[in-house]
């Protein structure tokens, strides 16, 4: 239920960004850089909150009210914001809130598992980003061909049929409690665990990484290779469909071969992709996805997916239960935003030089420093910040999580 969850909000999260093309097309706006990138930063920033708040309420509560919150502004954009370009940022802001039910999952999800199997399990449950693939191939034709209203209204209906569900269906593990601390305290606590911003990068990186393709790869390959705006949504949809099979594939090795290990293979391969797919410009005049492009872009969206699941199984065996949901908070932030810069950017680079290779050669350069933020993450002083407690028990002073807190 929350990798449904999880899903349907994806899903809702990235319907403006397979209609950038359309609304360039219409002149409503000559990038859509921005209207893409304002519900993943909004998305980002409310994981934090979120993921406090689910510390203490439980995913039980959260995931099916953040689904109801959601319907608002995609009706919004639906029937009112779609129409002009300052309703468009304003829709889109509040439609970021759907971005934030990552952080109210992982906990959720970790919460029902024990640590040898929490990987796999978080992997599994990142399997719902793939809503951005259902918004990339039904967004667009829904809205051609029944009308622009299409779309949103069948995600509000979907949103209201699985809040209701899930706040029948879900429960939280009966190992959980909620967290006593306050908001404040909480996410001060987990602020200084070093953990915390080893990962920040990390996923920053990889879900970013992804992020940044998922939203902006309809207009890269319309604007760099002249593939059609509806082939090009579908093009990004088997990106993403790659990403997703990989995420659960990086939770599993994570479990047998070690988080550290798994999260060097994953950017170890998008950074030689990446600059596959430079080299393939500097060969070519007129560059041709076929069939080495493809190759290059499919292999980046696996490495980027085993990224992404290796951070959460990391995040999982190294930090306490009671802290997993402040955590994810901070780092699925620090994921969102990562992809909220490079569309950004990428637009600009179109408009002031018309080329792109700019910012794939910035992928392969954060790609290879995060390896080595991964190799200083799994050594064992990045372990955690305090021993393992249960969820909402106050922690024991030891000498050894003292010494660990004075060096976070």
């Amino acid at each position: 239920m929350a990798t449904l969850g999880f899903g349907v909000n994806f899903w809702a999260w990235a319907l403006l960004s397979p209609l950038g093309p359309l609304f360039v097309s219409e002149g409503m706006v000559s990038s859509p850089a921005l209207i893409v990138a304002v519900p993943v930063i909004v998305g980002s920033l409310g994981r934090i909150p979120i993921g406090a708040l689910t510390d203490r309420f439980g995913g039980r509560v959260m995931m099916p009210l953040l689904s109801i919150i959601t319907i608002v502004p995609v009706l919004f954009v639906g029937f009112i914001g779609q129409y002009t370009y300052g309703t468009l940022l304003v829709g889109g802001f509040f439609l970021g809130i759907a971005g934030a039910t990552f952080s109210i999952g992982v906990p959720y999800v970790n919460s029902w598992f024990p640590p040898e199997k929490r990987g796999m399990a978080t992997g599994v449950y990142g399997i719902g980003m793939g809503g951005t693939a259902i918004s990339a191939f039904v967004t667009v034709p829904l809205f051609k061909n029944v009308g622009s209203v299409a779309p949103f209204v069948l995600v509000a209906v979907v949103l209201a049929v699985y809040a209701l569900a899930a706040w029948t269906m879900m429960r939280n593990a009966p190992t959980w409690a909620p967290a006593t601390k306050s908001m404040i305290s909480q996410l001060a606590h987990v602020a200084r665990i070093r953990l915390t911003w080893q990962a920040c990068y990390l996923y920053a990186v990889a879900f970013g990484g992804y992020v940044a393709f998922s939203v902006y790869l309809p207009t890269l390959l319309h604007n760099w290779y002249d593939v059609s705006i509806g082939d090009a949504s579908l093009r990004m949809a088997g990106f993403v469909i790659v990403a997703v099979a990989m995420r659960p594939l990086g939770g599993i090795l994570s479990d047998r071969i070690g988080a550290t290990t798994t999260l060097l293979v994953g950017y170890a391969v998008v950074a030689v992709m990446a600059i596959v797919v430079i080299v393939l410009h500097m060969w070519q005049d007129a560059p041709s996805l076929i069939p080495v492009g493809t190759v290059g872009y499919i292999g980046m969206a696996a490495g980027l997916g085993l990224g992404s699941g290796g951070v959460f199984a990391l995040i999982a065996k190294r930090s306490d239960p009671a802290d997993v949901g402040s955590i994810t908070g901070f780092v699925g932030a620090a994921g969102g935003l990562g992809g909220f810069v490079p569309p950004l950017l990428l637009g600009f680079m179109w408009v002031q030089r018309g080329d792109y290779s700019t910012g794939i050669a910035l992928l392969a350069m954060a790609t290879v420093f995060a390896m080595l933020v991964a190799v200083w993450a799994g050594q064992p002083a990045a372990a955690t910040a305090r021993p393992a407690r249960s969820a909402g028990a106050p922690a024991e002073e030891t000498p050894d999580s003292a010494a660990e807190e004075a060096l976070s």
